[in-house]
């Protein structure tokens, strides 16, 4: 693992420990890549609840319960999508908060208003406290896009877990 993603991840775990949190993903366009940076940390079992792969829309509908009026109208890559997957997460599990990533990586897929390279982020906590991020990293290459995206995720909880009141 990249050690720039595994340095984030130790410090994701080790504030959710001793925040007495448990952390739920919810991927689409890097495919599990957090939960796999989570869970590659020995230990992570005990703040890690569990880590949704929702590639398809379907699944971001049947297993998160995102509306699908809301990604037929807005496309599956739009910030209302990432905060509904992130929330979806919360309610789908036993976590206290989540990070949710939804993203054109590329090679193709991309298209005028929504090219390679844009990925929107979400991060939710049980206590209704959100964060939501979109990024434009550009077509640098699907593994280079993804790669990014985990580290923005794992940024992204550990703002969360920060986040004056976040968990209140």
């Amino acid at each position: 693992m990249d050690e720039n993603i595994r340095k984030r991840a130790v410090s994701v775990l080790q504030t959710a420990r001793e925040n007495d949190l448990h952390i739920a993903t919810a991927e689409s366009c890097t495919g599990g890549l957090v939960a796999a940076a989570l869970t590659d940390i020995a230990g992570s079992s005990d703040v890690f609840d569990r880590g949704f792969v929702t590639y398809s829309n379907d699944a971001k509908s049947k297993m998160l319960g995102v509306p699908e009026n809301l990604i037929v109208r807005l496309g599956a890559v739009d910030s209302d999508v990432a905060l509904a997957m992130a929330e979806g997460a919360i309610g789908a599990s036993q976590a206290d908060i989540s990070v949710s990533i939804t993203g054109v990586a590329g090679p193709g897929g991309g298209s005028a208003d929504k090219p390679v390279g844009l990925v929107e982020f979400a991060a939710a906590s049980k206590s209704g406290k959100t964060i939501s991020r979109t990024r434009r990293f550009g077509d640098l290459g699907r593994p280079e896009i993804r790669r990014r995206s985990v580290i923005e995720a794992l940024d992204l909880l550990a703002e969360l877990m920060t986040h004056p009141n976040a968990m209140t």
